[in-house]
């Protein structure tokens, strides 16, 4: 899509929804941006920040998320508000197993494009004294970044509506589409060259007819590919003492992260009998106001529980407080969050990265990038107008 003079709609005032206002606006477009809520609450909000290329797989993955990395910058610099820093990330090691994945993991062909660094104990002290656990060494990844999930889409806002052809429609529900069309729940059409539906992990309602009859659902495809759902349990202390310098991650994210497939990690062994129960990993921030977001778990069977586990918060702590080696502040808050993402392959993207479709002449579904939306959102939201 060339720059010119028109008119976007966008659905969904999430970091998805809001990254697409930002490359509109950039290329000329009014923009008109809906969302049912008088603020963004799901998934988009309920994340750690972190803007994460350490863990991403080689070749399309990998390059979404530099793309995307290089364009967090420019709009940091542009909304100081995002909270947006180069601060980098270390993953942790706490056994000879762990070590040993992450001397592969320096050597493979892309080390120098995630940043990487083998660090002995007292390297990572050196980078981030707040560590002061009992650790063999560190990763260190250079190009991760952290933005502010609770300040930045406000911040964003703001900085659109400084400029004119920027609107904002908080408490509109979108409840019928057709061609280059929406109605909200008050009756009122938005009219648009494109609108570009970004309803997050929303499978039924508006979006339930076009991603029945699609097959996009990993629940009813025979080989259980397609989107699905993932919930996730965090928590948040009061402010820390300490600052951390990057963030921190544990030894179970390289049983995550694709790009720690090297062939010594079928030697890490199993975890925990409550890590493995909840997919646990380790991941941690700190916020600009001193707390830190501990997280995450993962869970994929719905139906979801509408209540959170205390065990797999009790052992997110223990192994934050581990490594740290000091006592945490008390939890302030904790919490469930939705995401939507793509069970590879997906015929709905070329790089099986996200889900995009048409649903109706001009109108444009974007969704499921899973646990790599806030990291890769500014990237997706451009491809939609490449």
């Amino acid at each position: 899509m060339s720059t010119q003079q028109g008119r976007i709609v966008i659905v969904g005032g999430g970091v998805l929804g809001t990254m697409h206002a930002i490359h509109a606006r950039r290329r000329g477009y009014h923009v008109v941006h809906l969302e049912r809520e008088p603020e963004a609450r799901g998934a988009s909000v309920r994340n750690f920040g972190l803007v994460w290329v350490s863990g991403r797989k080689a070749g399309p993955e990998l390059a979404l998320a530099l793309r995307a990395r290089q364009l967090w910058e420019e709009i940091g610099a542009d909304v100081p508000g995002t909270g947006f820093r180069p601060a980098g990330s270390l993953t942790l090691a706490t056994s000879e197993a762990e070590l040993r994945v992450m001397e592969e993991a320096v050597k493979l062909p892309d080390a120098t494009e995630r940043g990487f660094e083998l660090l002995t104990a007292d390297g990572v002290r050196a980078v981030n004294p707040a560590v002061r656990g009992d650790i063999l060494g560190g990763l260190l990844c250079r190009a991760d970044g952290i933005a502010e999930p609770r300040l930045a889409l406000p911040a964003l806002r703001e900085y659109l509506g400084r400029q004119p052809g920027y609107e904002w429609l908080p408490g509109r529900e979108a409840v019928a589409l057709e061609p280059h069309a929406v109605r909200d729940q008050a009756g009122q059409w938005h009219r648009g060259d494109l609108v570009v539906v970004c309803t997050g992990a929303h499978f039924t309602g508006l979006l339930g007819p076009h991603l029945q009859a699609t097959g996009a659902l990993a629940a009813h495809s025979p080989d259980g590919t397609g989107l699905r759902r993932v919930r996730l349990q965090m928590l948040q202390t009061a402010p820390f003492e300490g600052t951390l310098t990057t963030s921190v991650a544990d030894g179970d994210s390289l049983r995550y992260y694709p790009a720690y497939d090297v062939p010594s990690r079928d030697l890490l062994g199993p975890q925990p009998e409550v890590a493995a129960a909840s997919r646990a990993q380790l991941l941690m921030v700190q916020r600009l106001d001193g707390g830190l977001t501990i997280g995450d778990t993962h869970e994929y069977d719905e139906p979801f529980a509408f209540d959170v586990d205390e065990d797999a918060y009790d052992h997110l702590r223990a192994r934050a407080q581990a490594l740290l080696g000091v006592p945490l502040p008390r939890t302030q808050r904790r919490w469930a969050g939705v995401y939507s993402e793509v069970v590879q392959p997906s015929a709905a993207s070329a790089s099986g990265l996200y889900h995009r479709s048409e649903v109706a002449p001009g109108v444009v579904l974007v969704t499921g990038p899973g646990g790599r939306g806030m990291t890769c959102s500014p990237a997706i939201a451009e491809e939609t107008f490449l």
